[in-house]
């Protein structure tokens, strides 16, 4: 049963959505998002660092217990178009403390500035990068939310297939992994989803795509091989347009043999991980976010010693 605090912010979002004005351009979309991620803020267990890495403008959300040799690679979501810094510490921030991990969240490239591949060839580099700097692959997770989610596992994708190592584990929460919109939860959720439309996802997709198939695999991952992926962890809401993305690729992960976990929260909308400090349910799937991410790095180190 959803907690009132799920519903009513649940039905907070829905008026607001409902009554806010149409954004005129997606510079006033990425300002909106920003400053509604700044309301939520990292734990002040979770220092913030500033950097660059290949180019890229990046964060550093370090919980104060975090060991050295271990990193989490974090990619965040916005459609491919919108997500920053700004929109995205508070929600970094809390699933690097319950992960005991130090997080990077890089500011890949944006479309319809930079269409795909852009974002994700910045992935690949940054995920390059920290191998160069000695992490070890065993030592690494890959995690990400929305379009985020979506570019984690492209990211897998093209790992896999450079004969490049994969890291121990990766979760997505609410990925976007089906830019053709064939998921029958756009129709059957449309009234339950207090976020998106229908409509927008085919306006967003094209955004990114440009000239690109919307069944390209390492644009919609639903249509690629999961063949070889390391452990994989799925939390979406039942209350979101996209719930079919996760539970289609949960299907197919497990018929590719992947070590795959689905969950999937009633009552929960988009990415409803961001307000870990008033959902408990929110709160409940970052700790088990955390939780798990925990266990699949010792396995790893285990199975690494032999």
């Amino acid at each position: 049963m959803t907690s009132l605090r799920g519903i009513f912010w649940r039905e907070l979002f829905r008026y607001q959505i409902a009554h806010a004005p149409p954004s005129t351009s997606i510079a006033q979309m990425r300002q909106n998002l920003d400053r509604l991620g700044q309301r939520i803020k990292p734990p002040q267990s979770v220092s913030v660092e500033r950097t660059w890495v290949e180019g890229l403008q990046a964060d550093w959300l370090i919980p104060r217990t975090a060991p050295d040799d271990a990193r989490l690679l974090y990619l965040h979501g916005g459609g491919y178009i919108v997500g920053s810094f700004a929109s995205h510490r508070g929600l970094v921030g809390n699933l690097a403390a319950a992960c005991g991990l130090a997080t990077l969240m890089p500011e890949y490239r944006l479309a319809p500035e930079n269409p795909f591949p852009a974002a994700l060839e910045d992935s690949l580099r940054v995920y390059r990068r920290l191998l160069a700097d000695g992490i070890a692959p065993h030592r690494l997770v890959l995690g990400g939310e929305s379009a985020g989610g979506g570019l984690v596992l492209a990211t897998l994708f093209s790992l896999r297939d450079e004969g490049l190592p994969l890291p121990a584990a990766a979760f997505v929460l609410s990925p976007w992994t089906d830019l053709a919109a064939t998921g029958d939860s756009l129709r059957t959720r449309a009234r339950q989803d207090p976020w998106f439309d229908p409509e927008g996802v085919a306006v967003t997709a094209a955004y990114y795509l440009g000239d690109t198939s919307p069944t390209n695999p390492l644009a919609s991952p639903l249509y690629g091989d999961l063949t070889g992926l390391p452990p994989l962890l799925i939390h979406v809401g039942d209350y979101e347009i996209l719930r079919d993305d996760s539970i289609r690729l949960a299907a197919k992960a497990r018929d590719a043999g992947v070590d795959v976990t689905l969950r999937v929260w009633d009552g929960m909308w988009h990415v409803f991980q961001s307000l870990a400090s008033r959902v408990p349910e929110a709160r409940q799937s970052v700790d088990e976010v955390g939780a798990w991410v925990q266990s699949r790095l010792a396995a790893a180190e285990a199975q690494e010693k032999g």
